[in-house]
Parts: C-alpha cells; sequence; structure tokens
C-alpha cells in the first residue's frame, strides 16, 4: 500500500469515527438552574479522533511489514500516556490501550513473520498448546481459591468476582448447546428465570433450604427443557432460535402476570440465604440455629457470608466445567461435534439427531437452572426484570466472544464482558462506549473469538514410518 493511500484510508476511519463521536461525547446536555443548555466537547472529539488516525495508519504500517519499530514506538507511547496529562480521563485511558492494542498487534505480526506462531497444526504442536491451556488453567484455578485472602480483596471485588463467576457458569451451560451441538438458543434466559423462581418458591411455600432445592432447580428446568424440546428440536437454523428466543420472553411475560404466585412486577423478596451445614451467616441466628461466628468463636462480619456465597459459586462453576469437558469426551460429546460440523454426515453415522440435540438442550438448561437457584439466594431478591433477553445475548456473546466450544475462552471472555464495565466505572458517562471499544478491538484482533482455536477431543499420533 502506498503512503498516500495509507493516510487516506486513516483520515477517512477518523473522520467517520468523528462524526460517530461528536453527538455522543462532543455534546453534554446540563441542567442548570436557566433551563437545559448543551456543552461542547469538541477538543475531546478532536484528539480521539487524531488517536484514531494514528492507530489506523499503524495498523496498515504494521501490515506492509514495518512492526520492528512500531512495537516498542508503541509501548513507550503507551506507558507516557499513563502520566501525561489529558483532557479526560476516557482519553487517557484510550491512548494508553490503543498504544498497546497496537504494541500486541506489531509484536504478533512479528512472532507469525518468523514462524513461531501459526505455522504447524500437528500432533507436537496440538500437544503443546494442550499443556499450556493446562497450566493456564491451574494458574486460574489457585488464584480464584487464594482471591478472598488477598489484601485488594474488598466487599466490591468479591461481588464483581461473583457475577463474574455467575457469567462463566451460565456460559458453560449455554455452550454444550451453542458450543458443542451448533444449537443458537436465543432463550437462555428463561431457564435461569425457572432455577430462580423454583427455589424462591420451594423456600416460600416449603421451608426448603438452598442445598436441598438446588438439584430441584436444575431438574425443573432440564425437565422444561425436555418437554419443550420435544417439538422445538425438530426445527433448523433461524427457525429454532425464534422458537427459543419466544420461549424466554414468554417465562419473562408469565412470571410478570402471575402475580399469585410469583408476585409479578414486584417479584420475590426474603429469599432463603445458604447455610454452612446449618450454621447461618447473620449476626443474631433464627430459632433452632446457630450462627457462623458463635459456633466458631470469631467476631461477626458481613464479609464472612460474601465469601462462602464466594466458595459456593466457584465450586458450582468448576464443576458445571469438569462436567462440560468430560462430555465432550465421551462418545455423546464426540457425536454433538459431528452433529455440528455435518448434520448429514452425522445421520449417515447412524446416530439418532434428534436425541442428541435433546440431550443437549437439557443439560444446559440443568446448568442454567443450577446458577437461577444461586442467583436467588445470592441476590435474596428476584424479580421479571433480571431476565430478560438481554440476559441471554449476554451470555450468548460470552459465548462467541470467547470461541465457541473453547471453556476457558469463554471464562477470559465472562472476565472481560462483565469485569471490564466495572474497570471503567470511574468513565462515568463513557464507561458502555469504552467497554463497547474494547469488544471491537477484540473482534478485530480475534475475529473466531479468544481461543477460537479448539483441541481436537481424540488425538492421533503420527503413523510410525
Amino acid at each position: 500500500m502506498k503512503a498516500a493511500q495509507r493516510i487516506k484510508d486513516a483520515f477517512f476511519t477518523a473522520l467517520v469515527a468523528g462524526v460517530l463521536a461528536l453527538p455522543l461525547a462532543g455534546a453534554r446536555t446540563i441542567d442548570g438552574m436557566n433551563g437545559l443548555t448543551v456543552e461542547w466537547h469538541l477538543t475531546e472529539v478532536a484528539i480521539a479522533a487524531a488517536l484514531i488516525f494514528a492507530g489506523r495508519l499503524l495498523l496498515d504500517l504494521i501490515e506492509d511489514g514495518q512492526g520492528a519499530w512500531i512495537a516498542p514506538l508503541t509501548l513507550i507511547t503507551g506507558l507516557l500516556s499513563i502520566y501525561i496529562p489529558f483532557p479526560s480521563h476516557f482519553l487517557q485511558v484510550v491512548a494508553v490501550i490503543g498504544s498497546f492494542v497496537v504494541a500486541l498487534r506489531a509484536i504478533y505480526y512479528l512472532l507469525k513473520k518468523s514462524g513461531k506462531i501459526g505455522a504447524s497444526h500437528s500432533f507436537v504442536s496440538l500437544t503443546k498448546f494442550s499443556k499450556n491451556l493446562t497450566a493456564i488453567s491451574w494458574l486460574l484455578f489457585v488464584a480464584a481459591l487464594i482471591l478472598p485472602f488477598m489484601p485488594f480483596a474488598s466487599r466490591y471485588v468479591l461481588d464483581v468476582a461473583i457475577m463474574v463467576l455467575t457469567y462463566v457458569m451460565l456460559a458453560w451451560g449455554l455452550n454444550i448447546t451453542v458450543g458443542y451441538t451448533g444449537l443458537l438458543d436465543l432463550g437462555y434466559a428463561g431457564f435461569y428465570a425457572l432455577g430462580a423462581y423454583s427455589y424462591a418458591l420451594l423456600s416460600q411455600y416449603f421451608g426448603l433450604g438452598f442445598w436441598e432445592t438446588l438439584p430441584i432447580a436444575g431438574l425443573i428446568a432440564a425437565g422444561t427443557a425436555f418437554l419443550l424440546g420435544f417439538p422445538v428440536l425438530r426445527l433448523r437454523g433461524d427457525y429454532f432460535a425464534i422458537v427459543t428466543l419466544g420461549f424466554g420472553e414468554i417465562v419473562r411475560l408469565v412470571l410478570i402476570n402471575w402475580t399469585g404466585l410469583t408476585g409479578g412486577p414486584n417479584g420475590i423478596s426474603g429469599i432463603a440465604r445458604p447455610t454452612f451445614f446449618g450454621l447461618e451467616f447473620a449476626r443474631q441466628a433464627s430459632e433452632g440455629h446457630k450462627a457462623f461466628h458463635e459456633y466458631f468463636g470469631l467476631e461477626f462480619d458481613s464479609l464472612q457470608r460474601v465469601v462462602f456465597i464466594y466458595y459456593i459459586i466457584l465450586a458450582l462453576a468448576l464443576l458445571v466445567g469438569w462436567f462440560s469437558t468430560r462430555l465432550r469426551r465421551l462418545p455423546l460429546g464426540r457425536a454433538w461435534e459431528a452433529f455440528r460440523e455435518d448434520e448429514i454426515a452425522c445421520a449417515s453415522l447412524g446416530i439418532n439427531r434428534w436425541w442428541i440435540k435433546l440431550a443437549a438442550y437439557s443439560l444446559g438448561a440443568m446448568v442454567a437452572g443450577l446458577a437461577g437457584a444461586f442467583f436467588a439466594t445470592r441476590q435474596g431478591f428476584i424479580s421479571p426484570e433480571s431476565f430478560t433477553f438481554t440476559e441471554s445475548a449476554t451470555m450468548l456473546a460470552i459465548v462467541i466472544l470467547g470461541g465457541i466450544g473453547h471453556p476457558l475462552g469463554i471464562a477470559f471472555a465472562a472476565l472481560f464482558i462483565i469485569g471490564m464495565p466495572e474497570l471503567f466505572r470511574d468513565l462515568e458517562q463513557y464507561r458502555m462506549l469504552a467497554f463497547g471499544a474494547g469488544m471491537v478491538l477484540i473482534m478485530i484482533w480475534r475475529p473466531g473469538g479468544m481461543m477460537a482455536k479448539r483441541e481436537v477431543t481424540v488425538k492421533l499420533p503420527p503413523a510410525a514410518v
């Protein structure tokens, strides 16, 4: 690409970005004593457009083989941007992240050019890939295990970690349906709601605790999916997706209108909290029970209950991850992957396509039911507004962004999609704009997902010569 073409491409990219950013970031309405006024921030828009121009130009230069000098330059720029004053904190974050993204892109091209990555898919390379994933998984497991005991583990950090792990669990369950089988489910939040309301109602009307109700909530969600799957799973492609979308909305509307049972829009409050072998996490235990801190001779701390809930969702998420990974290695899991890759070839092998789809749909729904029960006991209050289509879209986005069928990539995507908005909380009205920009950058960087390379289920060694 010639220099004039590079500059032209970068200019038009910056121009389009500037025009789009003008109404979003360039104007701010202020409600003052004299009424509603508009405050313009054209300087911020101009600086953002200049940064985009520079970034686009550097990306074009990287593709032309200029990454050797761009990588160190952008790394230094990113480090300096941390200390250089900007008109706003948002622009500073964009400059830092943009510099490091361009640097990583340059390093990636240099490694690819040298043949150190993306050059081989042999048995040896797949084995190394598997070993690296195992090491990363164990590292993440240890980090999650000791998180509550770290100095920075405040109530806020643990709440965010619980929310991330909840979505990891949900996304791993959806991955059984979408990732392993290739069925597009747009109504997954419906099963999530069934699990939550099953626990809330069984606890309220029958006095059952969390541990007794947890498997029941999973079975109710799985049974509903089984019954729904009989007629629905005979549909294919977009028709199946539309029906699942309708199911999710039907569940939400029933919860809103069946006020006598579900409380309608007001929801259900006072949901029982989980106990540790009958020990309650409260300052004063209810009649016939003991408090956790009294039994162990500790001072009461509200953080004890949060830590306990954190370890519950960590254990549930790890159980679901282990369960789904083991399923993939079983004949049923291999049948799912065969169906996903080629439905006709799968049928030619004598595999009952309808039954394997029904199994995947029911097992995925069971995981959503378990997660719903945990959500209800953690929140202590549920309402239909917690189970909208946005929840289903978020879970599906996590699966796609992480890499369809890749559990570790899905975990990273959940950390990004759920944790990144919290990282940008200081940006106030620019928070979701920065989050959206981060998602766009990842999809540009890794179009197939963070970990699009799936490990094969069965690896055959090279034939002996």
